[in-house]
């Protein structure tokens, strides 16, 4: 029996009802069909400020947890939200995080950026060059643009149009190394 890839799903968004937070329960809804476990990391609004001297063992149990999410995970899937033309902080103080471990060194690693044409590109340069710290293996094909408006989620904050569903089934392929 064959155990199936692990994406872990990082949102960089605190507010529930966010684009971002649509993306990703729209990816753990297609995940099945393309033969892919996620995890989603719920620990965002539980992360301390980042102060390198607290960055040795023992670590913060938050930190900890992130940590071990990231090792468990056959890669990650990134969708954060651009606010003041880059990452917000409370998401910039979770990839600070990770620059002191090696969890996420060569590890597979994606984002989808769900704003409006025109908008997002500063919170992807920020990932861009904030993950080359870390050692994460970009997979450029699997980072996407997949604009998503107010309406477009169900009442089960699903995405149901299949463009969005097919392209986020490509993105864990890539992911996953099975497309």
């Amino acid at each position: 029996m064959t155990v199936p890839p692990v994406i872990l799903l990082l949102s960089g968004s605190l507010r529930a009802a966010s684009s971002n937070e649509t993306a990703l329960r729209t990816t753990e809804a297609v995940a099945a069909s393309a033969g892919v476990c996620t995890v989603r990391y719920e620990g965002l609004a539980d992360l301390p400020h980042f102060n390198p001297d607290d960055d040795h063992d023992p670590l913060p149990g938050p930190v900890t947890d992130l940590r071990a999410a990231i090792a468990a995970a056959t890669a990650v899937l990134i969708c954060a939200p651009e606010y003041a033309g880059t990452l917000p902080g409370s998401f910039k103080n979770l990839l600070d995080w990770t620059v002191g471990g090696t969890e996420i060194c060569d590890r597979p690693v994606a984002w989808v950026n769900v704003a409006s044409p025109g908008r997002g590109g500063g919170a992807e340069a920020t990932l861009r060059t904030v993950l080359s710290y870390t050692g994460a293996t970009i997979v450029e094909p699997a980072c996407v643009r997949i604009p998503l408006t107010q309406g477009m989620a169900g009442p089960d904050g699903v995405v149901a149009d299949e463009g969005v569903r097919g392209e986020l089934r490509r993105v864990l392929g890539l992911l996953t190394g099975a497309e």
